[in-house]
């Protein structure tokens, strides 16, 4: 009798932990949500899309607004959908993460305002109009010698990213011709000083090391600067130094895009 006991016991037991399970397991899926935004399918869990009150999909998902499904049953949102992952990950990340050299910020501003998402709107207006600022301004960067400053290159352009790229590049290119590297050289924000950069006889500038072993011309350096400029889409405005007769030899460039 013992036996029987124990044993209808241990049945219900397990159809209780069963039952448990399979309403944990049905609260789970139903906590998730399919979106069909412009083609594109989302999935994601219903509290990353109710984290916003009086949002869109907020009002979506609890039924304040009425959207369309599609042929599966998926919320449809006539959006678009490339530009909604950046959506969603700010819903999940409560922050505006873009990746590099992201352009489309008016487009995304349009899309947050659609999706009354305020606080991620003003992030990302706050940040186009950073960058149409940074653009109106002109960085440079100077390569010189530390004995005289006034001799060397300049090179201009209104797009910081790019500048740093041309140091990167110039660093890189004096530094396989240059052994004592960074006793030859020194590098700051916007400066590239050499410590032997001397005037040869016929008026070349030269970098030479100290037992005046030759290693590289300005005009190397200068030409490493306007191939990475082509590459990188810009176009040389024009020499601001045009009393040398010869973009070759001018002591300055200015790249626009």
């Amino acid at each position: 009798m013992e036996r029987k006991i124990n044993r209808r016991e241990k049945e219900c037991e397990e159809k209780h932990s069963n039952s448990e399970g399979s309403e944990q397991d049905k609260d789970y899926k139903t906590s998730l949500i399919t979106l069909n935004v412009g083609g594109y399918l989302y999935i994601t869990q219903k509290q990353t899309l109710t984290k916003y009150p009086d949002s869109f999909l907020e009002g979506i998902i609890n039924g304040k607004i009425m959207c369309p499904c599609d042929a599966d049953g998926h919320y449809f949102i006539d959006r678009d959908g490339l530009l909604f992952r950046h959506i969603l990950n700010f819903l999940r990340n409560g922050e505006l993460l873009l990746p590099e050299g992201f352009r489309e910020n008016q487009l995304l501003a349009q899309e947050a305002d659609f999706f009354q998402l305020k606080v991620l709107s003003d992030a990302v207006k706050s940040r186009w109009e950073k960058e149409q600022l940074a653009s109106r301004e002109t960085t440079f960067l100077e390569i010189t010698d530390s004995h005289d400053r006034s001799q060397g290159l300049r090179i201009f352009c209104n797009a910081p990213d790019f500048i740093a790229k041309i140091k990167s590049r110039i660093v890189l290119v004096s530094k396989s011709r240059l052994d004592g590297f960074p006793e030859e050289f020194s590098v700051s924000s916007n400066i590239i000083q050499f410590k032997y950069f001397i005037k040869s006889e016929n008026g070349t500038r030269l970098v030479l090391k100290e037992d005046n072993t030759f290693v590289c011309t300005l005009e190397t350096l200068k030409f490493e600067a306007i191939m990475t400029a082509l590459k990188c889409g810009f176009r040389l405005l024009t020499s601001l130094d045009c009393s040398k007769g010869s973009i070759v030899h001018s002591d300055a460039l200015h790249f626009i895009k």
